[in-house]
């Protein structure tokens, strides 16, 4: 991305965040300024500007160090935002659940914890006396940096239990050996419309930055009979914190145990490269860039995406083109996913007797019929049928491949 789409990018996010963008700024140093990250001439032209227009924001597109933000507050007189702040307030607003709330309260204190001095600087130290010992006492600073780190440590244990009952979960899960696949992909790619429309479900999919963070499971039944849960995961996005990562580890591991992952990629956005890398980074930091993906081309119905199309056709020929809104191509995804997963079936010949309907029914419902063949008094299938459906088929079964 130039600098350009960086600022527009940041500018999205801002008006997600509820601002409305009066102006930007850019400039080139060799090196940034330990002081007040941009040069000290720019940052004095920025706080004019801010002071004829009554800005109460500025948002800076990388992360501020405290010295920084509490430099620049002090030149501009207004609030000083860096990127990483600016998406924790997007996701604070967006948190629905116990658990996403949680989350996003971890990674802010993170963020919040070593930044404490400028709210705290001014005032002077407690006054000794009764159950005060040792003097003074401790400072302001001191007395709230110890607050806040006993309310991380309490929401990490607060984690730890939804990480271990999502396990649970997921064990549970997998006593029914239907496999998992996780809908991953760059913020407002279309993955919560592509869980509507493959499953039925009625997941916000709103055209906005991180419409949704909670994820979603849904049953989605393939063609060929074969269950499949299907997880909607929290978008990513450039330079997603680390913080952020972190305190998302509970959900994202959702993505780290799937069998299968879809890969959303909104075709019709000028920069759907860099969010490729930019997704394929995040799959990096949690340890699952290995795994097996389908890279699915979404927004086809959308004007002027032929020429994106064709390079990422070229880069990777084996993706599957969608419209997630109009349903276009939603049939080839489905035959796709059901390619990919197909291993987890056995192939068997299986003759039943055409007075055992109830296992005719069973065999239609729970496997992938390949052919039949009706024969005096017995029928003879050869279908695709889940490893722990096996014994239910035992005594029919005439031989296997």
């Amino acid at each position: 991305m130039d600098v350009r789409d960086l600022l527009a990018e940041l500018g999205e996010l801002a008006a997600t965040a509820g601002g409305e963008i009066v102006g930007e700024g850019i400039q080139k140093l060799d090196s940034l300024s330990p002081a007040t990250f941009i040069g000290k001439g720019k940052a004095e032209e920025f706080a004019s500007f801010c002071k004829r227009n009554d800005v109460d924001t500025v948002i800076f597109d990388d992360e501020l160090s405290p010295a920084q933000s509490r430099n620049l507050e002090k030149m501009f007189n207004c609030k000083i935002l860096d990127r990483t702040a600016l998406i924790l307030d997007i996701f604070a607003q967006r948190a629905r659940t116990r658990e996403g709330k949680l989350q996003i309260e971890l990674a802010q204190l993170q963020h919040l914890l070593p930044r404490l001095t400028r709210f705290w600087g001014h005032l002077s130290r407690q006054s000794g006396g009764i159950g005060m010992r040792g003097g003074e006492g401790e400072s302001q600073l001191e007395a709230d940096r110890r607050k806040v780190q006993e309310r991380i440590d309490r929401i990490s244990r607060d984690l730890d239990l939804v990480r271990r009952r999502r396990e649970t979960q997921r064990v549970g899960r997998q006593r029914s050996l239907w496999p998992l696949a996780s809908i991953v992909g760059y913020t407002n790619a279309g993955k919560s419309t592509l869980l509507n429309a493959l499953t039925g479900a009625d997941v916000l999919a709103k055209d906005i930055l991180f419409a949704t963070l909670d994820p979603t499971t849904r049953r989605l039944k393939l063609p060929t009979n074969q269950n499949v849960l299907l997880t909607d995961t929290v978008g990513f996005i450039r330079k997603l914190p680390h913080g952020l990562v972190e305190a998302f580890k509970a959900t994202l591991e959702e993505v780290v145990q799937a069998d299968l992952l879809l890969h959303v990629v909104d075709i019709s956005h000028p920069q759907a490269e860099e969010q490729i890398v930019a997704v394929n980074t995040v799959l990096a930091e949690i340890g699952a860039e290995e795994k097996s993906t389908i890279m699915v081309l979404n927004k086809m119905d959308r004007a002027g995406v032929s020429g994106m199309k064709a390079r990422l056709k070229e880069k990777f020929p084996l993706a599957v083109e969608v419209s997630a809104k109009t349903g276009e191509g939603i049939q080839h995804l489905l035959a796709e996913i059901g390619t990919q997963l197909r291993p987890k079936r056995e192939f068997l010949e299986l003759r039943i007797p055409h007075a055992r309907a109830e296992v005719i029914a069973r065999l239609h419902k729970v496997g992938q019929v390949v052919e039949r063949r009706y024969n005096g008094k017995t029928a003879t299938f050869k279908a695709r049928i889940p490893p722990h459906h096996r014994d239910e088929f035992a005594p029919f079964i005439a031989k296997t491949e």
